[in-house]
């Protein structure tokens, strides 16, 4: 009997390309690959790619040199090992990788995986395979259902996708012509999804999209849905005590969303709003669309609705023609809003985007001066919201067990790592934990009351205890 052949998947980036990870593993078993965690031993590799962040496609070629010579190690041993290229850096750059790497023998965009099958059948018997256009068909009617085994081994916590695509046409981003316009996925099929994966013992669901609070599927009542109804649909579903959603817009927060954090116990009081910059000046120029003062009353809404909301974002740090003034803006704001945390960038040109032509740039020194200044405040706000926690009682879904033995890791609302002394049979649990000590980024507490029943009501916001 042959020996199924192995497949392994290095993901990079964000979100969205570890849920289509997953999928494309869904997709190639259901052909007779067998996962493995080392691409040393790997018949397929695939490199599922990202290109929003600087050098991206420089890491790519750099891993792909790296994977040339294990194909040709593997070759004189006489075992045929095939090399794809996904995601975005294939979408934008499938010629070139092409042209610059002969060992590649499949290049698909975001949008075309669940061709893989056919792809990889094409490279074999004509030669090397390159799909990057846009397909007619919705990519999600064509993937297999993951098995159970395949979901229960990706535990307790699962992204879905609801919406993928951008219309906002950022100056700085890739991201419309990587992944295209803005569709959202119908509502039935994002209910069958969650069904499917709360039966198989997933007990948390981020709902995820490149601009996910655009969401406006259709429901089964003909109309468009907004993220907020959907979000409250799916509280409804047995199983399901945490909902999440990333990332988001702040054009886009419409008064369904801002009720559903006023109504949905579920849904986690944590929300990821990326501003880019505080500075009105450098929004324009980013094509934001939006003010600093827009942002602020986004937030603003956000925090009358639920007064124990949390917020993270997205920063940009020397975008063409950010002067120390705007920069100046971008730190005030940060002060005002106080941020759980935060990623921030230095800005690095992508091809193809308008910002790659703008002429006035900022020096490297004066980017990596600013950038130092600002990861130094979102830090200490950080690190002040975690000491917050020390001495109070939260909530936290039990997810598996940590390094040290004995000991079993979880996360609160605000995605904070929580770790307690406790038997491994609390996971997939809500359970409330006495906050006592914290370690870098992780809090360290005790259970706080005694374990009944084989789940928790769904989580509660953070209190203090007595």
């Amino acid at each position: 009997m042959d020996q199924p052949r192995k497949l392994h998947i290095k993901s990079f980036g964000c979100q969205m390309n570890v849920y289509d990870a997953q999928r494309m593993v869904d997709v190639l078993t259901s052909q007779g690959f067998v996962e493995t965690a080392s691409a040393d031993d790997a018949d397929l590799v695939i490199l599922n790619t990202c290109h929003i962040r600087e050098k991206a496609s420089e890491k790519v070629y750099s891993e792909l040199g790296r994977l040339r010579v294990a194909k040709d190690e593997a070759a004189r041993d006489g075992r045929r090992v095939e090399i794809v290229v996904a995601g975005c850096v294939a979408q934008a750059e499938g010629q070139e990788i092409i042209r610059r790497q002969p060992a590649v023998d499949v290049v698909v965009g975001p949008q075309s995986y669940h061709h893989l099958p056919q792809l990889l059948a094409h490279a074999k018997t004509h030669g090397r395979a390159l799909e990057t256009e846009f397909p007619v068909e919705d990519k999600f009617g064509f993937l297999p259902e993951p098995s159970r085994d395949a979901i229960r081994a990706r535990g307790i916590s699962s992204f879905v996708t609801v919406q993928e695509g951008c219309d906002k046409f950022c100056t700085f981003c890739v991201v419309p012509y990587t992944r295209g316009a803005e569709v959202s996925r119908p509502v039935t099929k994002i209910v069958d999804d969650v069904k499917r994966l709360a039966d198989n013992g997933v007990r948390e669901i981020t709902l995820i999209g490149q601009n996910v609070n655009a969401y406006h599927g259709d429901g089964p009542d003909g109309r468009p849905w907004p993220l907020g109804r959907l979000l409250g649909h799916l509280a409804t579903i047995p199983g399901i005590v945490r909902l999440r959603y990333s990332t988001s817009h702040p054009l886009d927060v419409d008064d369904s969303l801002i009720e559903a954090h006023r109504d949905l116990p579920a849904l986690m009081p944590f929300v990821h709003l990326p501003v880019q910059s505080g500075s009105d000046r450098v929004l324009a120029a980013m094509n934001r669309k939006h003010s600093a003062d827009d942002y602020r009353r986004a937030v603003e809404r956000f925090r009358k609705a639920r007064q124990d909301i949390a917020f993270s974002s997205d920063f940009i740090v020397g975008f063409p023609g950010e002067s120390e003034q705007d920069f100046a803006a971008t730190l005030a704001l940060v002060t005002q809003i106080s941020y759980a945390g935060a990623y921030s960038f230095k800005y690095s040109p992508r091809p193809g985007t308008p910002a790659a032509e703008i002429r006035e740039t900022v020096s490297a020194a004066v980017m990596d001066e600013r950038l130092g200044r600002l990861q130094q405040l979102i830090d200490s706000q950080q690190s002040a919201f975690n000491l917050a926690a020390i001495g109070t009682t939260v909530d936290v879904l039990f997810e598996r067990a940590a390094r040290n033995e004995g000991q079993i890791v979880g996360r609160t609302a605000y995605l904070q790592p929580a770790h307690v002394m406790a038997p491994p049979d609390i996971i997939g649990r809500v359970l409330p934990v006495r906050i006592e000590n914290l370690e870098r980024y992780s809090l360290l507490g005790t259970l706080d009351a005694p374990q009944t029943g084989p789940e928790s009501p769904a989580p509660s916001a953070m209190s203090t205890g007595a």
